[in-house]
């Protein structure tokens, strides 16, 4: 399961799939009658114009890439699993995940593995996926359900990350920027009992982090990527975008793109590993609204490295994750 998309790239549909994400209250996490007020009265009335312009630069004549990198994965990890039946399935709007799930307990099997796309756990993604299908299996004992929770340093999706940037020559980049979606702090504080860990602490070798804790599994993620790129601490700078306000993980991925501009470097990489599959936050705001910031402070060139999508690596990693949690 991913996220979601809107079914097409037309107003109607956008305000609908807004409408359905940013009610959801592990998503905004505000008390009710103000989550109401926030979402439908302010939110999405000042941001479904950009959202569908933004959505419409996106669309390919396939669509949603979010949606048909999706589906093409699913395919080809059937060629890996002939005698299991795969699922794919959106936390919002299509394909429906209650639909998938009514399918498939209707069904004859022995077993039932749930995998989330997020290699990160979050309430906001991880936690809204389970929390659903755990309400919609409850009760459920026909056969055994079990769920992939986070894999952010699995050796398989490393070596991924790392294959999709070996079509690029590292040493030719002044930078190399590793963009996370960021997360309100808020949420961070509940991991931590009402405290929120800074970059500082989550950016240690030595952090004893909350196994929950979403930013520092970026960081695992990252320390994990920069080993097996041999980059040096210096050659790379972990940051967060897609923040609704200041209250946001830190540091901002767009306020870090100007700063590099502005401190003279000229090329830069981003890869963007929260993402198994390109969307709107990798196509759209990194590779044309963060390299247009880029430019416009000095810099010439804001590379992203493409997604995961359905390349052979992360097929033999998502492979790997189905056995080793079969």
């Amino acid at each position: 399961m991913n996220l979601g998309s809107p079914n097409s790239a037309r107003l109607g549909s956008v305000y609908r799939y807004l409408t359905e994400f940013l009610n959801d209250p592990k998503v905004i996490d505000i008390p009710l009658f103000a989550r109401l007020l926030l979402v439908n009265l302010i939110i999405i009335p000042l941001r479904v114009l950009n959202s569908t312009k933004a959505y419409k630069q996106l669309w390919t004549e396939d669509g949603s890439p979010l949606i048909y990198h999706t589906e093409k994965q699913a395919s080809l990890l059937k060629n890996r699993f002939p005698d299991s039946d795969i699922y794919w399935a959106m936390r919002y709007q299509n394909p429906s995940l209650t639909k998938a799930l009514k399918t498939i307990k209707a069904g004859n099997y022995r077993k039932l593995l749930v995998i989330p796309l997020f290699p990160h756990y979050a309430e906001a993604s991880t936690g809204s996926v389970l929390a659903k299908c755990k309400k919609f299996m409850n009760g459920f004992d026909k056969f055994p359900v079990k769920y992939v929770r986070d894999f952010p340093t699995d050796g398989g999706y490393i070596e991924s990350l790392a294959d999709r940037a070996s079509q690029f020559n590292l040493a030719d980049y002044d930078h190399i920027v590793i963009s996370y979606h960021g997360l309100p702090l808020r949420h961070l504080e509940k991991i931590h009992g009402g405290e929120s860990c800074g970059p500082r602490e989550c950016s240690s070798d030595e952090c004893a982090i909350n196994s929950l804790c979403y930013q520092g599994q970026c960081y695992q993620t990252s320390r994990a990527l920069a080993a097996k790129l041999n980059l040096a601490r210096d050659q790379y700078t972990v940051s967060f975008q897609s923040r609704l306000d200041k209250k946001w993980t830190r540091p901002f991925t767009d306020k870090l793109i100007i700063d590099l501009a502005q401190r003279g470097m000229k090329k830069v990489l981003v890869f963007s590993p929260a993402f198994v599959a390109d969307c709107l936050e990798t196509t759209i705001e990194i590779g044309d609204e963060f390299n247009e910031l880029f430019v416009e402070n000095g810099g010439e060139k804001l590379q992203l490295v493409p997604g995961l999508n359905s390349c052979e690596s992360w097929i033999n990693a998502m492979e790997d994750l189905v056995r080793k949690n079969a």
